[in-house]
């Protein structure tokens, strides 16, 4: 997650993510979603996809989580978009802040240190497949 909000904070990392369209496929939205939030096309299609399943994060929100082997993607290409906030809020001040503010590749390990806690098994389920 980026701007300051998250900058800086423990557990602040996130798997791309987004709401489902309507008449979309979840496959297609975690494609979409990764291209907005990342800044680049997903380097693999909706085939390439690996379902690791739903997740419950500490909202009660329900994540659906996809991964797929992208040996070629670099974190170097990674551009993310901005969003526009209101600071402070009710200011009439708004500012432009990068939604991702850090990419890079890290250990399961330390993934699972980075990553909301909602979002650790869906890396525990992505540890399964290679076992």
């Amino acid at each position: 997650m980026g701007g300051p909000f998250w900058r800086n904070r423990p557990r602040a990392w996130s798997i791309p993510k987004g709401l489902v369209e309507a008449g979309e496929q979840p496959d297609v939205t975690a494609l979409r979603e990764f291209a907005e939030e990342i800044g680049v096309p997903a380097p693999v299609g909706a085939a390439d996809l690996t379902d690791l399943g739903e997740f419950r994060q500490a909202s009660g929100k329900r994540v659906r989580v996809f991964a797929a082997a992208a040996s070629g993607f670099s974190v170097d290409t990674v551009r993310s978009n901005t969003v526009r906030l209101e600071l402070p809020r009710g200011s009439g001040r708004f500012v432009e802040v990068p939604e991702v503010d850090d990419a890079r590749w890290v250990g399961v390990d330390q993934a699972r240190e980075l990553v909301v806690a909602g979002q650790v098994p869906a890396l525990d389920a992505l540890v399964a497949l290679g076992s």
